[in-house]
C-alpha cells in the first residue's frame, strides 16, 4: 500500500475543507463522507460499487454495505469481500456509526485506537490484524457485541473494561493473547457470551465468577488453579486444554432441584447424593445414569404436553374456520344486508350482483411507484343506491359483535366510496402520502369526507389487523385531531374514511407559499403550536397511551381560521411494514424529526413525540425546514443549527422568521425558545410531558 495510501490520505486531508463548503449539495453528513473516503483509501481502493476516495453521497447514492439514518452513516457491513489494506486512523470522524462489520477479509495492520464512540457492534473476525487490542476500548461505552477472533493479535488484554457494562458478547478466540485476565472484566455486568479459547492466557478465572455467563469457552490456554464453583453452573462451559487442579471437587455440587428445562417449571429432578454428583473425567463432566433417566422422563412428559396442546390448537382452528363468515369477492355491507334479508329490491340486487360480484376486478400496475390502481367494473351507481347501501350498513352494523367491528366507525360499501370520489379520480386527489392516496369524497347532502386508500400492496394489513387499527383509531376523539368516521375492507382494499377538514398543512404554509406565510403572525404561530400540543397531550394522557411516532409539520392541518387538526394518528404501525425501496424515495425531511434514541434503537415513545414537537416549534420560530439540503452543511439540520443559539437573546431574535416582522415581544420569544430547548433534550427523561408543554405555551401568549 505504502506511498499510494499516504498520498491519498494527504489529498483527502487537503481537500477536507471542500466537503464542508456551502457548494456541496450531498445529503450525507460531511464528516461521515470524509471518514468513509479515508477508509476507502486505507483499504487499498477496493472495487466496491459506489465507493470513492473524494466526496460522493454514500447515503443518497446507496454505497454497497453502507446503511444510513437521516444523513448519518450508521452501519458499514462488508463481509467476505476480499478486502485488503488497513483501517487507518480516521474512523473516529464517523458521527453516528453503530455497526462496523468487516469480518472474513484480509485486512492487516493494527486495530486503530481512534474508534467511533458510538459503536455498538464491532466485528473484525477472520482477518490478519496484528498488535494489541487498544486501550481506547474503554471509550466504547455503548458497545454490546465485539468479535476479534481468528486474527494475529498478541500482547496482554487491556485493563479497559470498566465502562463496558452493556457488553453482551465478546469473542477474542484464536489469537496470540497472553498474560492474565484483567481485573476490569469484573465490570462486564451484562456479559453472557465469552470466547477466549486458543490463546496463551494464564492465571485463574476468578474475575469471571460473578458475571451472568451462559456461554464460556476457555479451552487451550494456560489457566490454572481451581475453577470457581459458580462457573461450573454455566450452561455451556468448555475448559479442556488448561492446567486446572484435577483433584479439586467443589463442595456440595448437586443438580438443581428445579427443572432442567427452562420452559417447563412443573417438572423437577430430585437432589442427588454427593456420592452421585458429577465426576470429572478427562476434563469433561458426565452426569450419573440416574440423572440421564430423569432427563429422559422429563423430555417424554414435555413432548406429551406439546402434543396435547397441538391437538387442542388444531381443533380450535377448525372450529373457527367453520364459523368464519366468507369474505371472498364481497364487501361487508353486501354480506350483512343479504344475511339479515334487507335487500328486497330485485332490480337493485340484480344490478349489484351482475355489476359488482359477477365480474372480475381489473388491476393495472403502475411501475413507477409500485402501487395498484383498482377499478371496479360496475354499472352506474345512483345516489339512491348508495344511500340505500348506507342505511343497510348502519342497521347491519348493530348486529356485529364488539370484537369484530369498531363501535364508532361506519363500514362503507366500496361502491359508495367510489361514487363519492368520482371513481377515485385524479381530480379528487388531495394528497399522495406515505400511507397511500387521500381523496376528497362529496356526499349527497354536501358533506365532505377524505378517503385514505392504503394502496401499497406490500404494506396492506390483514383483515384482522386492519380492523384492530380501525378500532384503535375510532376511539380517538379530540377537537384537534382528524376524526375517523368509517372504513371499507372490500375487494382486498383497505380504505379509511375521515371527516374532511382542510388540505393545507403547516409544512406547506411555512415552506411553500410566501404570501400565505406572511399571514402567520407570531400570535398565530403560538395558537397553532398550542392546538398541536393539545392533540399530542390527548394521545399521551387522555386515552389509552398512543404514540404518534411520525409527528411533523406535514401532519398538522390548518384552515383559514387557524384551527388545527393533527392527522395520521394511530397509523404508524402500517409504516413499519413498508419495504426499504418504498421508504427510500420519501422526502429525507420526514426522518429528520426523529429523536436521537429512535435513530439508535428504532423504538418510539411519548418522549420521542415530544422531541418531534420541539422541531415543529423550531419551524414555527425560524420558518426553516427541519432538513434543508440547499443550505450549508452546518445549517442543514435545523435542530443542530438552532440548539446552541436558543440561550442567547441576540442570536435568538435573529433566528426569528423574517416573515413575522417586528410584531413580537422579546419575552414571548424567550419563553417559546425555552420550551423548545427542553423538548429537544438529548436524554428522553429530561423532556417535559406534553401536558406541561401545553401549560407553558399558554403563558407564552
Amino acid at each position: 500500500m505504502g506511498l499510494r495510501v499516504l498520498f491519498g490520505v494527504a489529498l483527502i486531508l487537503a481537500l477536507s475543507r471542500l466537503l464542508y463548503m456551502p457548494t456541496c449539495r450531498g445529503y450525507t453528513y460531511g464528516p461521515d463522507v470524509f471518514a468513509i473516503n479515508s477508509l476507502y483509501i486505507t483499504l487499498d481502493f477496493p472495487p466496491l460499487p459506489g465507493w470513492g476516495a473524494f466526496g460522493g453521497d454514500p447515503c443518497g447514492e446507496g454505497w454497497q454495505g453502507v446503511e444510513c439514518v437521516d444523513s448519518s452513516i450508521t452501519a458499514i457491513v462488508i463481509n467476505g469481500a476480499n478486502l485488503g489494506g488497513q483501517l487507518g486512523n480516521e474512523l473516529s470522524y464517523f458521527s453516528s456509526l453503530m455497526t462496523l462489520d468487516l469480518s472474513n477479509n484480509h485486512i492487516s495492520g493494527s486495530i486503530p485506537g481512534s474508534l467511533p464512540v458510538t459503536l455498538r457492534r464491532f466485528f473484525l473476525s477472520d482477518n490478519q490484524f496484528t498488535g494489541s487490542i487498544p486501550d481506547s476500548l474503554s471509550n466504547l461505552t455503548l458497545l454490546s457485541d465485539m468479535s476479534l477472533n481468528n486474527n494475529l493479535l498478541s500482547a496482554e488484554l487491556p485493563d479497559a473494561f470498566q465502562a463496558l457494562t452493556g457488553l453482551i458478547s465478546l469473542d477474542i478466540s484464536h489469537n496470540n493473547l497472553s498474560d492474565q485476565l484483567p481485573p476490569s472484566m469484573k465490570s462486564l455486568s451484562s456479559l453472557t457470551t465469552l470466547h477466549i479459547q486458543n490463546n496463551r492466557i494464564f492465571g485463574t478465572l476468578d474475575v469471571l465468577q460473578d458475571l451472568p455467563l451462559q456461554d464460556l469457552n476457555v479451552e487451550n490456554n494456560l489457566f490454572s488453579g481451581s475453577i470457581p464453583p459458580k462457573l461450573l453452573n454455566v450452561p455451556n462451559f468448555k475448559k479442556n486444554g488448561n492446567l486446572f487442579d484435577a483433584n479439586v471437587i467443589p463442595p456440595a455440587i448437586a443438580p438443581p432441584t428445579e427443572s432442567p428445562f427452562p420452559h417447563s417449571p412443573n417438572f423437577a429432578v430430585a437432589p442427588v447424593p454427593f456420592s452421585e454428583a458429577p465426576t470429572q473425567s478427562g476434563g469433561q463432566f458426565s452426569r450419573h445414569s440416574k440423572i440421564s433417566t430423569a432427563e429422559l422422563v422429563g423430555y417424554t412428559c414435555m413432548m406429551i404436553v406439546i402434543l396435547v396442546i397441538g391437538i387442542a390448537t388444531v381443533k380450535l382452528c377448525i372450529s373457527k374456520c367453520k364459523t368464519r363468515e366468507p369474505k371472498d369477492g364481497a364487501t361487508c355491507k353486501w354480506l350483512e344486508a343479504s344475511r339479515i334479508g334487507q335487500l328486497e329490491d330485485p332490480q337493485f340486487i340484480r344490478s349489484h350482483k351482475e355489476g359488482v360480484l359477477g365480474k372480475p376486478i381489473r388491476r393495472s400496475e403502475d411501475n413507477s411507484n409500485g402501487q395498484w390502481n383498482v377499478s371496479l367494473p360496475m354499472p352506474p351507481v345512483t345516489r339512491s343506491d348508495t344511500e340505500k347501501l348506507d342505511i343497510i350498513s348502519e342497521k347491519s352494523l348493530r348486529t356485529r359483535t364488539e370484537t369484530s367491528t369498531p363501535n364508532s366507525a361506519k363500514c362503507f360499501h366500496v361502491a359508495t366510496l367510489q361514487q363519492y370520489t368520482n371513481s377515485f379520480s385524479e381530480d379528487n386527489l388531495i394528497q399522495d402520502g406515505r400511507f397511500g392516496r387521500l381523496y376528497l369524497a362529496e356526499l349527497p347532502r354536501g358533506k365532505m369526507l377524505a378517503v385514505l386508500k392504503l394502496e401499497n400492496r406490500d404494506s396492506n394489513p390483514s383483515e384482522d389487523n386492519f380492523l384492530k387499527i380501525v378500532e384503535r383509531i375510532s376511539r380517538v376523539r379530540h377537537p384537534n385531531i382528524v376524526d375517523l368516521v368509517g372504513y371499507s375492507d372490500g375487494y382486498g382494499q383497505r380504505l379509511l374514511v375521515y371527516n374532511y377538514f382542510n388540505c393545507t398543512t403547516l409544512y406547506e404554509v411555512l415552506h411553500s407559499d410566501d404570501s400565505i406565510k406572511k399571514k402567520l403572525s407570531w400570535k398565530a404561530r403560538i395558537k397553532i403550536a398550542i392546538g398541536a400540543a393539545k392533540a399530542l397531550e390527548y394521545l399521551h394522557d387522555d386515552c389509552p397511551p398512543l404514540v404518534h411516532q411520525r409527528f411533523d409539520s406535514g401532519n398538522i392541518l390548518i384552515n383559514d381560521d387557524l384551527e388545527v387538526r393533527v392527522s395520521e394518528c394511530g397509523l404508524a404501525s402500517l409504516l413499519s411494514s413498508f419495504p426499504a425501496t418504498q421508504l427510500s424515495g420519501m422526502e429525507p425531511a420526514l426522518f429528520s424529526y426523529d429523536a436521537p434514541e429512535v435513530s439508535e434503537s428504532g423504538s418510539y415513545s411519548v418522549q420521542s413525540d415530544v422531541y418531534s414537537f420541539g422541531i415543529v416549534m423550531l419551524e414555527l420560530l425560524t420558518g426553516r425546514k427541519s432538513f434543508d439540503s440547499s443550505l450549508p452543511w452546518g445549517e442543514q439540520h435545523l435542530v443542530r443549527w438552532a440548539s446552541s443559539q436558543l440561550y442567547d437573546m441576540n442570536t435568538l431574535t435573529k433566528m426569528v422568521d423574517p416573515s413575522v416582522g417586528e410584531q413580537f415581544a422579546v419575552k414571548s420569544i424567550s419563553r417559546f425558545a425555552d420550551i423548545i430547548s427542553r423538548c429537544i433534550q438529548e436524554v428522553p427523561e429530561f423532556r417535559p410531558p406534553m401536558s406541561e408543554v401545553v401549560q407553558d405555551l399558554a403563558s407564552v401568549i
